[in-house]
């Protein structure tokens, strides 16, 4: 197992134990900001080394899949989950965002075994964040919901996560791997120690949200353990229909897989306000985010490569 996971089974059981234990809001904080920004100049490091008008057809299959994916989960929170509009389409927007931690540790979980990934997998994770957030409140609201469209799409593409991913992709783009040189040891160097710790603080957070569990029933269990992999399959397939390799259709399926605990309930806070939040975030954080740290991404790598040695 790789110890930036132990990092997080370690905020589990400290959270569970009741432990004092807490990593200070504001070095959180500043962990979040690197590790954003250092996901971002990876990806425009490795952008700046290929012309990005090949990536079109990419970027426009990437984006039709996350219009689609809240499509196909509000129905199901909606009739199986018995919730009501404004929780089962901010349900469907989390999950059909995506979570930049995990995307991280997929990162990490590639890094440590020598696997290559293509480079366009930072710029495809900005673009899968705004798609679902945009349908979810569509599906609460509608179109005539009266909706102030201006204020919340301020909150979604001036997001902190999109800021930050997006500067990072564009400066290392720019930028390049020889003008990167200087900021190499903290942002890269670095980049799994910080995930480290704020995997700790991810655990500790986890093990809150999960308290919550049994005022909510089974349905957000079942959900959090079983959507997962159904969509991170899509997202294999749609990368390896868009050519791909086995380790970027991986990370195209651990974002598909993943489920959304920052920018989705930012907007969904200004946007669906009736809406309760715990219960996304108790699905979401609670209970698939550590589904795919401990079980999600190994067997998303293995469906990568069945499904290239299948249809390659």
């Amino acid at each position: 197992m790789d110890p930036v996971v132990l990092f997080f089974l370690l905020g589990i059981i400290a959270g569970l134990a009741r432990s004092d234990l807490r990593i200070p809001a504001a070095i959180y904080e500043l962990l979040s900001i690197v590790l954003l920004l250092a996901i971002g100049l990876k990806g425009g490091i490795e952008l700046s080394q290929q012309p990005i008008s090949g990536l079109w057809i990419q970027i426009v299959a990437v984006l039709v899949m996350g219009f689609t994916l809240p499509l196909l989960l509000f129905p199901i929170a909606r009739f199986f989950g018995r919730m009501d509009r404004a929780n089962a389409a901010s349900l469907a927007a989390h999950y059909g965002s995506v979570s930049v931690a995990t995307f991280a540790v997929g990162i990490a979980w590639l890094g440590s075994r020598n696997i290559d990934f293509d480079p366009q997998l930072s710029l495809l994770l900005v673009l899968l964040e705004i798609p679902a957030i945009m349908v979810g409140i569509v599906l609460a609201r509608g179109i005539r919901g009266g909706t102030r469209w201006g204020p919340l799409l301020h909150e979604i593409f001036l997001g902190k996560s999109i800021v930050l991913l997006l500067g990072g992709l564009v400066i290392g783009w720019v930028a390049g791997a020889e003008g990167i040189v200087g900021l190499q040891p903290l942002f890269l160097d670095l980049f799994k120690g910080f995930l480290a710790l704020f995997l700790l603080e991810m655990g500790l957070l986890a093990a809150s949200q999960s308290r919550s569990l049994h005022k909510n029933g089974l349905f957000l269990v079942a959900f959090g353990i079983l959507m997962p992999l159904p969509l991170g399959t899509i997202g294999i397939v749609v990368g390896h229909l868009i050519d791909l390799n086995v380790g970027g259709a991986m990370l195209l399926g651990v974002l598909a897989g993943s489920a959304s605990y920052i920018a989705a309930p930012a907007a969904m806070r200004v946007a669906v306000p009736s809406a309760n939040p715990a219960l996304s975030l108790t699905a979401s954080l609670g209970i698939t985010f550590p589904f795919n740290i401990f079980i999600g991404i190994p067997v998303y790598h293995a469906i990568a490569v069945r499904l290239h040695g299948v249809l390659g």
